[in-house]
């Protein structure tokens, strides 16, 4: 599966992002390409798009296709500084 987002800044972003994903079942690897704004994912059939689309959202880095706010982008921000804490 893979999906391109918007608000992809940096490695706190990936951290990030890699850190929620990983924990949806079935999620066997993630790999985030910070130059291709995209999250490539490694899962079993069961799961859902949708799911991992929605995990992204709440974190604030919404599909490319997708309306993309100021909240959004706030969010963004505050995941990538946690995930710069975090490495």
């Amino acid at each position: 599966m893979e999906i391109v987002i918007a608000n992809l800044k940096c490695s706190g972003c990936s951290a990030s992002i890699t850190d929620a994903l990983i924990k949806i079942k079935g999620v066997k690897s993630v790999n985030v390409i910070l130059d291709a704004d995209t999250v490539k994912l490694e899962t079993d059939t069961q799961v859902s798009r949708n799911e991992v689309v929605q995990t992204l959202l709440k974190l604030g880095y919404p599909e490319a296709t997708a309306e993309n706010g100021l909240l959004l982008k706030l969010k963004s921000y505050t995941s990538c500084i946690r995930g710069r804490i975090k490495t």
